[in-house]
């Protein structure tokens, strides 16, 4: 029997997608729940798996093609088994990439360089990004100067690796991610009125925890105590002493949310992606730390699901994790204010009347100042600075 295999049905926000990587070939034995193809969009990579077992009659949608939801692109005979022949012995190789990470595969694709064929670093010998990417890294170029050449299958985002004193270019198509980037953020600049306010942080005292407790937290909940979840919870108090920085903008409308969703910006291979904690008033330290550490794996593995991005009523990003010292982070839409974080560093301070070094963090945050005042974002960021600074306070909700 004939089963079709279509698009899934794609969010409101995502108009379509991009065929970005078919694994299998017409003829290939394929199983339920084995990812068939990925799809692009402009917030995550979509894995569509086989629907039953069987053996691919016909891929009907091409690598770069648009598609929209339920649009079929594959046809799959239920039940069929493929044929042993020379020619299809010789693919197993290729289609063994299903069973790696969807960064994996999507190398694998775009380099023709065949998993199998690399060393890999990961827990149980398994090939990491890192692997693949060093792989496909060219050898160093030789001594004599020769024309260089842009490699043909390099990956966006990657370096051009051309002998010395060569001048090449090289010309990458933007993702659909970045272009989506792109556009959220001239969305951003030309509709929102932003200004940027900045307090710096003495982290001792967060630090101090983190000295004392970390071993035995991480024992108890299996993770690691960062810096990160101390601001989720930090924003989350000032939040609710501050509303308006948790409002958005919806026409003529002022929009309160009773809940704090925070987004938490992670950078990938293919751009920056906010996944969204959702009600960070009832999560632990130990419950933001895990939901943080599993959405940096999806994100590197391509693993992140659409929902994980939707909503959102306030956002935090850290700089600092690429040594940024000072910067102004932009407001994501409709969102109307973003806390900035950067590297810690020891400066000197003046403590009751004593200069001392102290680790220090300068933080930011840009707001929408068609709803939030200057006020409002300053006294917001002092109340982000004294949680911080008196983590007790944190647990006390005082």
């Amino acid at each position: 029997m004939t089963v079709e295999v279509k698009v899934p049905i794609l969010p409101e926000s995502v108009a379509d997608a991009i065929i970005a990587t078919w694994h299998k070939k017409p003829g290939d034995a394929v199983k339920r729940e084995e990812n068939l193809v990925d799809l692009e969009t402009d917030k995550v990579v979509l894995e569509v798996p086989s629907p039953v077992d069987g053996v691919l009659v016909s891929i009907i949608k091409q690598t770069g093609d648009s598609v929209t939801s339920q649009e079929l692109i594959a046809t799959i005979d239920e039940g069929a088994t493929a044929a042993a022949t020379p020619a299809a012995a010789a693919a197993a190789p290729v289609a063994s990439t299903a069973d790696q990470a969807p960064s994996v595969r999507r190398i694998a694709a775009e380099t023709g360089i065949d998993p199998a064929s690399v060393s890999g670093s990961g827990r149980g010998d398994r090939v990491t990004k890192e692997d693949m990417l060093k792989a496909a890294t060219p050898a160093a170029a030789p001594a004599a100067p020769s024309k260089s050449v842009v490699p043909a299958a390099a990956t966006p985002g990657t370096a051009i690796s051309v002998p010395a004193g060569a001048r090449a270019e090289q010309r990458v198509p933007m993702t659909r991610l970045r272009a989506r980037i792109a556009e959220r953020m001239m969305q951003s600049k030309n509709s929102i009125a932003m200004l940027t306010s900045f307090n710096e942080i003495n982290m001792k005292p967060v630090m101090d925890i983190r000295k004392k407790y970390a071993e035995t937290f991480e024992k108890v909940h299996g993770i690691k105590l960062g810096f990160m979840s101390f601001f989720v919870k930090a924003c989350t108090e000032a939040l609710k002493l501050h509303p308006i920085v948790n409002a958005s903008v919806d026409g003529n409308d002022i929009v309160y949310h009773a809940f704090q969703d925070i987004g938490v910006a992670v950078a990938t291979d293919k751009g920056l992606v906010v996944p969204v904690l959702r009600n960070t008033d009832t999560m632990s330290l130990a419950d933001v730390e895990k939901s943080i550490g599993g959405f940096a794996k999806q994100a590197r593995e391509g693993g992140l699901q659409l929902d994980d991005l939707q909503g959102g009523t306030f956002t935090i990003t850290n700089g600092g994790t690429f040594g940024s010292l000072f910067s102004t982070p932009i407001v994501n839409p409709p969102q109307s204010a973003i806390l900035g974080m950067h590297a810690i560093k020891e400066r000197a301070v003046v403590e009751d009347g004593q200069v001392v070094a102290r680790p220090m963090m300068f933080v930011a945050i840009s707001y929408d100042h068609r709803i939030i005042d200057g006020k409002d974002a300053v006294l917001f960021l002092v109340a982000v600075k004294n949680f911080l600074e008196d983590p007790v306070r944190l647990m006390l909700h005082l």
